[in-house]
């Protein structure tokens, strides 16, 4: 763990949902909105919200990227479908990774590296962390935190105005 501590998000990835790799070093200098997302979920709504909230503010810095993960058994089986499924429901065009696991022994490197830095893992669909322009972990925000919320709103936008 003592090596997680000197790692920013910057040095993590995750496959992409079309194929290829999400670098997470491309978005230096950015803030990330990090979600753990879900097809089958009574949180699925907050996918048009995500999408509103990085058409907004994207000229700004901001990066949201959606991650599918199975963990919760409420996500598709495979990318394509779920790629589908966002797409033509709700017209998302921000970065989505390939299904990952985001909590466990099994958990992507990027959410073992928040687990050990903030003792904190997704307990369910639409958990969200948010990454501050230096690649520091800023804040950890739940299901109930919706993606156009005062709390929500209120730390992406201190993160959009701090220098890198």
């Amino acid at each position: 763990m003592a090596a997680d501590k000197d790692k920013l998000a910057w040095d993590f990835s995750f496959p992409g949902i079309e194929g290829g790799t999400i670098d997470f070093a491309a978005f230096k200098g950015r803030v990330l909105l990090v979600a753990n997302t879900a097809s089958f979920c009574g949180y699925t709504y907050q996918y048009e919200a995500l999408q509103k909230l990085y058409d907004a503010r994207k000229s700004a810095g901001l990066v949201v990227i959606g991650v599918p993960s199975q963990d919760f058994n409420q996500e598709s089986a495979d990318n394509k479908t779920v790629k589908d499924f966002c797409e033509t429901r709700f017209g998302i065009d921000f970065p989505m990774t390939g299904l990952a696991h985001v909590r466990g022994a099994q958990a992507a490197p990027f959410y073992a590296w928040v687990n050990s830095q903030r003792l904190w893992h997704p307990n369910w669909n639409f958990n969200k962390v948010l990454i501050g322009r230096d690649g520091r972990i800023l804040g950890t925000f739940g299901s109930s935190d919706e993606p156009n919320g005062a709390a929500l709103t209120k730390a992406i936008d201190q993160a959009l105005a701090a220098a890198v």
